[in-house]
């Protein structure tokens, strides 16, 4: 199925969504890496806001290249980073600042599927090295946050988007994940290879 979604996404359609349905989002969407995560989070545990509402937006994991041109921010390339580096706190997160979908490429572990399923946001996997297309569907950047703190690839930029995806949910709300059943398929192929060598 393909679901075309505006932000904020509300929970109940979140949930409605299965492993394998394409999406598209339209409204808001936020870049947040690794040192965004944990100053999001810190800023939290010490009763401070951040910049931006997180919840029923995307949160996209990515480094983008922006060019000022005319006084304005435009975006050069935006590919998604690979998001097994935030498994460590995707999980608290998503239970702290309840986005709708997280955006990268790579799938994520055990950890971002039970926050998931537990508190309705799902993955989102977007192509990698389709940097240029991701580009297209960003209209506008809105703004940026911690620029001068943490710089261009690791700040928080506030983008206004059109129809951006297509990605392909592979984390839901009903506990599938499928880049753990690829792994688990492919180690227990490998595994009967081995034995089949051996043997």
């Amino acid at each position: 199925m393909d679901y075309h979604l505006k932000t904020p996404v509300p929970e109940d359609e979140i949930r409605k969504l299965k492993m394998g349905d394409l999406v598209y989002i339209t409204g808001t969407v936020i870049t947040a890496r690794d040192e965004a995560h944990l100053k999001a989070l810190e800023l939290h545990e010490k009763g401070e806001k951040t910049p931006v509402d997180f919840k029923g937006v995307g949160v996209f994991h990515c480094g983008p290249i922006m060019k000022k041109v005319d006084g304005e921010w435009t975006v050069i390339a935006a590919g998604p980073t690979t998001s097994a580096r935030m498994e460590i706190f995707q999980d608290n997160f998503i239970e702290t600042f309840h986005p709708a979908i997280i955006i990268g490429k790579g799938g994520m572990g055990d950890r971002t599927s039970k926050a998931c399923q537990e508190y309705g946001c799902v993955y989102g996997a977007f192509t990698g090295g389709a940097a240029l297309l991701a580009a297209r569907g960003i209209k506008k950047v809105r703004e940026v946050h911690w620029l001068e703190e943490l710089g261009m690839p690791e700040c928080l930029w506030v983008y206004d988007v059109e129809d951006f995806g297509p990605m392909i949910v592979t984390i839901d709300t009903h506990g599938n994940n499928m880049t753990q059943d690829v792994k688990e398929l492919v180690t227990a192929r490998m595994e009967k290879i081995m034995a089949e060598m051996e043997g």
